[in-house]
């Protein structure tokens, strides 16, 4: 691989929730540009010059007769092919309020008929002869599909149209959480990527450091869980002892769905920066014994709620062990991102011991003048570090494990990241003091982090506890502590 592009194209922490975020600007411009390339407008694609980008009134008729045109499929493919290219540019040249005019109009003109669909129930109903009830049958069936369905399916057979629908749906999720009408078209918009995205169709592919520019730059972009600093940063992440994995889907070949970030070591690691250290000696692959998973990062939030890490987890221990037959365990280091949310929100209900009472106060009301818990983990001063260790270590890693263990949604740990994991079948292997003093890891968790293990023979066991009954499998470390 060439020189590495200019650490100026790198982009911030906060730049990179920008992008992350698909309803800001900066992507849907970025999105226009490349459809405009691609998409095979016809002479009539002219819509984006005449309807005002906030979509007043007097213009949702101009859309309204796209719309029309596309269900009515007149014409051959093409034909069809640019109405609907014509239509989805319409939707992108407009602003974020004529674009939630857009999807009203989507939702509220072009669902179900409802009477229809009566009729239809009643004709199955008095139907005697077995052909009138399957006629019957199947009209019924077409009828509860949304017109809108129809016309959102035509996008698929556009280039770059399937992203073009994951980006319009974590823009509508939003609006959907307050709006019944937008969060039925929500759901219409996620059956359809639920399907096309089903495992089956998905490509599990290794990043390496000779993978092109482009899609390494999109790795620093949707990094969820720890920052990539600079080129040097990434490349330490893709070194011989070092691995990262990914989705693609054939439909979306420059974009990865979910990637993990995995290092191949000897012993369960117990601290992120020493897994992240560019200076630290590379290790053999071969000889190492572990695979630690410490960043896992979905990629594309149109996407939420179609699972991937389950089965991402599951191909690559695969992979892994196909190549490396040393590799015997396989464990995480994950954050808790709830964790100091809990601490300040929900412990105080507990019955805490005068060890995790001092460290609850500490967090919640610091004494004035005098350096705090999450300050003294952040100091660079020993006496301060020694000084937290010696008088929080024990308070802060149980009130870790009962958050951990005890926390719940229902049947569901609270945790997301712990949700995650204890439904893939890991139990909670160990809780790690100090293991994160990132100012993200601070805020989060106070420093801690967890290992999940997975251990293989007993995945299975674990998921059906857990999903089952909501039991959670610790280790006796964890129980200790407990």
């Amino acid at each position: 691989m060439g020189p590495a592009p200019d650490n100026s194209l790198l982009r911030s922490s906060d730049n990179r929730k920008v992008i992350m975020n698909n309803s800001d600007q900066p992507l849907w411009d970025w999105t226009l540009r490349r459809i405009r390339k691609i998409w095979p407008l016809g002479d009539s694609g002219k819509l984006k010059n005449v309807v005002d980008p906030e979509l007043p009134e007097s213009d949702v008729q101009k859309l309204r007769n796209k719309i029309n045109a596309c269900l009515e499929a007149r014409g051959g493919e093409m034909s069809a092919r640019s109405r609907a290219a014509e239509l989805g540019e319409a939707y992108l040249v407009l602003s974020p309020l004529g674009r939630r005019r857009f999807l009203e109009l989507l939702a509220r003109e072009y669902d179900v008929d409802n009477e229809a669909i009566e009729k239809a129930i009643e004709d199955r109903r008095t139907s005697d002869a077995p052909e009138q009830n399957r006629k019957a049958t199947s009209r019924l069936r077409q009828l509860l599909e949304p017109p809108r369905t129809r016309l959102l399916r035509q996008f698929n057979e556009l280039q770059e149209g399937v992203k073009f629908l994951v980006d319009l749906r974590s823009e509508l999720m939003g609006w959907a959480q307050k709006d019944p009408e937008l969060k039925a078209l929500d759901q219409d918009v996620y059956g359809l990527l639920a399907s096309w995205f089903d495992i089956g169709f998905l490509d599990l592919q290794q990043i390496t450091w000779k993978t092109p520019a482009a899609l390494l730059e999109k790795l620093i972009e949707y990094e969820a869980v720890h920052a990539i600093r600079s080129w040097d940063d990434l490349k330490n992440r893709l070194g011989d002892d070092r691995c990262c994995f990914a989705f693609f889907h054939p439909r979306m070949p420059d974009e990865p769905l979910i990637f993990v970030e995995v290092a191949l070591v000897n012993g369960i690691s117990t601290s992120i920066h020493e897994l992240l250290d560019e200076k630290a000696p590379v290790g053999n692959p071969k000889k190492a014994d572990t695979a630690i998973f410490y960043s896992i990062s979905n990629c594309q939030t149109g996407l939420a709620g179609v699972s991937f890490g389950n089965f991402l987890i599951k191909r690559v221990v695969s992979a892994l062990t196909a190549k490396l037959p040393n590799l015997k365990t396989f464990s995480t280091l994950s954050p808790i991102p709830g964790f100091m949310k809990w601490l300040q929100n929900e412990a105080d209900e507990l019955q805490l011991s005068e060890r995790e009472r001092l460290v609850l106060d500490l967090i919640k009301n610091p004494i004035p003048d005098q350096p705090g818990l999450l300050e003294m983990l952040r100091s660079k001063n020993g006496t301060h570090e020694e000084e937290a260790r010696s008088l929080f270590q024990p308070g802060l890693l149980r009130l870790g494990a009962r958050y951990l263990v005890t926390a719940k949604r229902g049947k569901q740990a609270s945790d997301r990241v712990a949700h995650f994991h204890l439904s893939n079948g890991a139990r909670i292997e160990q809780i790690n003091w100090a293991a994160d003093l990132s100012e993200k890891g601070l805020q989060q968790s106070a420093g801690l982090m967890v290992n999940y293990l997975y251990k293989l023979p007993d995945i299975e066991k674990n998921h059906e506890a857990y999903s089952g009954h909501g039991e959670i499998t610790t280790s006796s470390a964890v129980r200790k502590l407990l």
